[in-house]
C-alpha cells in the first residue's frame, strides 16, 4: 500500500496516509475530504552501469554528481 501526501484546503495543513484500494483520505487534523494528492519527493538505489549504487533523491539526480538529469551521466 502507498503512502501518499495530501495537502488540506480547510486547515492550510500537508499531512501524508497509508491509502488502502480505492479510499478517500481526509484531513487527520479537521476531518475534511477536500484535500488534494501532492508530488512527493521520493528516495531510491539502483544499480548503474558497472554495477555501482546510484542513490537519488529530491532536489538531485545522483548522489554522486551535482547534475539535475541522468542523461548527463549516462545512467
Amino acid at each position: 500500500m502507498p503512502i501518499y501526501e495530501y495537502y488540506c484546503h480547510k486547515c492550510d495543513k500537508t499531512f501524508e496516509t497509508l491509502i488502502f484500494g480505492k479510499e478517500t483520505p481526509a484531513c487527520p487534523d479537521c476531518g475534511t475530504e477536500e484535500v488534494q494528492r501532492r508530488l512527493s519527493a521520493c528516495g531510491f538505489v539502483s544499480k548503474g552501469e558497472g554495477g555501482r549504487t546510484v542513490s537519488a533523491s529530491a532536489g538531485s539526480a545522483c548522489g554522486g554528481c551535482a547534475s539535475t538529469s541522468c542523461g548527463s551521466c549516462g545512467i
